[in-house]
């Protein structure tokens, strides 16, 4: 029997020969397992269940891990890509190291570790139920604060980490915790909502005071640190909890080698714009066009950055304004927490689709929307017009041609280049400054790369996403395909945004479309043209071959990284994430406790995602009829326990 380092050299070889650089998994923070004591029912990747399914992805022989945004969201809203851009979320805090890690110095009472682990719900394994997390995690939490709060030697080292932390994230701290006060003050989180008819300023407008309004604000602001200073306090105390459990993580990755990516969601969270409202745009918001997989498009509702505040018409290049400060300082947080990033639809960094917040209908708005710096001359965009990077003349000439597509940009020259990727070149820039190169970027570009993003990007030499479930088998230059990725690109089944792959391929035979499919596929991994009808026989009818012939095209490149969502691998059906619904299910699919044997059942059945059987089919598809290569790798591969 192999031991797992022996196992993770093998796959590591494996990869090496396929010119795989780089094997991520992708979890977020809610899904990861929990073991018996320490589980409310949410996941973190700081609990002891979370390590050692971190410690199973790096035996399995991943070389990273893709978190999902770690930010606070709301009670009504739980999607982690509307959620806070420096805070995170105090939900994802691991208990059971407070109450039973020498660090922590029992930091948590046990009994009160217990009682919220006794009140979990039945189905807390599978699914989380959000409102009861939300109240356990809290009391749980303030039994924490109120032993920390008492002070004493026993808290003595605590004591001085928490000061070092508050001095060094004062500036997004300090409004973080403001808004927890505030929050609980006018009894909502809708700062909007924040109004005291008569008062000197509203609270609504203390980071953002009109003129004159400077110095009521700055007192308003001491008023309720001193008022609340209690409130203050335990927010600064949940964020300093949660940021010291991710880097410790970050120690045991390394050891692990295990590199860990963040993920630089595209939206700014309601609480983010109360404290940068100046920053944004009033009249516009953001949203996703419509497209293949989106034909309706999605009114995200996120703000848009005001060009003004990054200069990007600027002569001689940028000037370091409030808005691309503001962008610096969100990069340096995640680099200093992250090995690399994935950018979360990277068009709205480079060609942002808005639309209009005086239409009552979003979903019309989006329709109707328009790209921030490419709409010179739009009768229904006038206030875009002073934004435009392009001319009439650098557009689709066809004025019936829809804005939203690709092709609406015909040509830019290398200045209006430069210009669109004013804040890819600071994202390129901080990467590198922290030690990275754009081989750490990853872009979920998806159905549609507008052509300034497709330039921005091949200018920078980052790749973007190929999702495999999404191609159409029988189109050639479908670009989710694998063999139209390029070295540097990322490819995958799916993300948490598509249906599981095993769902989707039952779906396919159910539509009579798995024939395609195999057709497809025995293209891919048959390297004997002689052979490959009969190969393509045999995976139309076999469910196994096929499965395992649908992983194994992720190896075959030119890609040269890959990306397996959590259920993927494991071979869950349920779904994680359906966009553009309401659904609440939505965010909240776990691993089960139980995944070691649950994967490797699935794997002996067909019915997950075996590795070393993907990666030995795909060294099959490398070689020749006439002279089979690495057949000793194979056979490894083949017989591994």
């Amino acid at each position: 029997m192999t031991t797992s380092d022996e196992k993770r050299a093998l796959i590591a070889r494996a990869l090496d020969v396929l010119h795989i650089e780089r094997l991520v998994l992708a979890v977020h923070d809610a899904s990861f397992p929990g073991t018996a004591g320490e589980d409310l029912g949410r996941g973190s990747p700081y609990s002891y269940g979370g390590r050692a399914f971190l410690r199973f992805a790096a035996a399995l022989g991943f070389t990273g891990v893709q978190l999902g945004p770690q930010g606070r969201t709301s009670p009504v809203n739980p999607s982690p890509y509307d959620g806070t851009l420096f805070a995170k979320s105090p939900l994802s805090v691991a208990l059971g190291p407070l109450a039973h890690e020498d660090r922590w110095q029992g930091l948590l009472p046990a009994e009160a570790l217990a009682q919220a682990v006794r009140g979990r719900p039945a189905n807390a394994d599978h699914r989380v139920d959000p409102t009861y997390v939300r109240g356990a995690q809290e009391g749980a939490l303030r039994a924490a604060h109120a032993a920390f709060a008492r002070g004493g030697e026993r808290w003595a080292t605590l004591q001085r980490d928490f000061a070092r932390f508050t001095s060094a994230e004062g500036e997004w701290l300090e409004s973080d915790s403001l808004f927890e006060a505030l929050a609980a003050h006018h009894g909502t989180l809708d700062w909007e909502r924040w109004t005291s008819p008569g008062a000197p300023i509203q609270d609504a407008d203390l980071w953002s005071p009109a003129r004159g309004r400077e110095e009521a604000a700055k007192q308003r602001r001491s008023e309720i640190a001193r008022t609340h200073a209690h409130a203050m306090a335990f927010a600064a105390f949940c964020q300093f909890l949660v940021h010291t459990q991710h880097a410790q993580l970050r120690t045991e990755l390394a050891q692990l080698r295990l590199a860990l990516y963040g993920d630089l969601q595209v939206g700014v969270s309601h609480r983010d714009l109360w404290r940068n409202q100046r920053l944004f745009l009033a009249n516009y918001r953001m949203g996703a066009p419509p497209s293949r997989t989106n034909p309706a498009g999605q009114p995200w509702a996120y703000p848009v950055l005001d060009p003004h505040g990054y200069a990007i018409h600027a002569a001689g290049g940028p000037v370091d304004q409030p808005g691309l400060g503001f962008v610096r300082a969100r990069l340096d947080k995640m680099l200093d927490e992250f090995d690399g990033l994935r950018i979360d639809h990277p068009h709205g960094l480079v060609c942002p689709w808005v639309y209009r917040t005086d239409d009552p209908d979003p979903l019309h708005a989006v329709q109707r929307g328009a790209r921030l710096f490419s709409s010179p001359d739009l009768p229904d965009h006038p206030q875009l017009a002073p934004f435009s990077l392009v001319a009439r003349s650098d557009l689709a000439p066809d004025p019936l041609h829809a804005r939203y597509r690709d092709d609406w940009v015909r040509r830019l020259t290398d200045e209006q280049i430069d210009r669109y990727g004013m804040l890819f070149d600071v994202l390129v820039g901080s990467v590198r400054a922290h030690g990275g190169d754009t081989t750490d970027i990853a872009c979920e570009v998806l159905s549609t790369c507008p052509f300034p993003l497709a330039a921005v990007l091949a200018r920078h030499g980052i790749g973007r996403f190929r999702v495999t479930q999404k191609a159409d088998p029988d189109d050639t230059q479908d670009p989710y395909r694998t063999e139209r990725a390029a070295p540097v690109d990322w490819v995958m089944l799916g993300t948490h945004d598509t249906p599981p792959i095993w769902r989707v391929v039952e779906e396919w035979q159910n539509a009579g479309r798995r024939s395609a499919w195999a057709r497809y596929l025995a293209e891919r991994l048959e390297p004997d043209p002689v052979q490959r009808p009969g190969r393509a026989e045999r995976l139309a009818k076999d469910p196994l071959q096929f499965k395992q012939a649908l992983c194994a095209d992720l190896f075959v490149g030119p890609a040269r990284n890959v990306s397996i969502f959590f259920a993927d691998l494991l071979g869950m059906k349920d779904i994680y994430n359906r966009p553009g619904e309401v659904h609440p299910e939505n965010w909240t699919l776990r691993i089960p406790p139980d995944y070691v044997q649950l994967y490797r059942t699935r794997c002996a059945a067909g019915e997950a995602f075996d590795l070393a059987g993907a990666l030995a089919l795909a060294l099959r598809a490398r070689a020749t009829p006439t002279q089979p290569r690495h057949a000793e790798l194979i056979a490894a591969l083949d017989s591994r326990e």
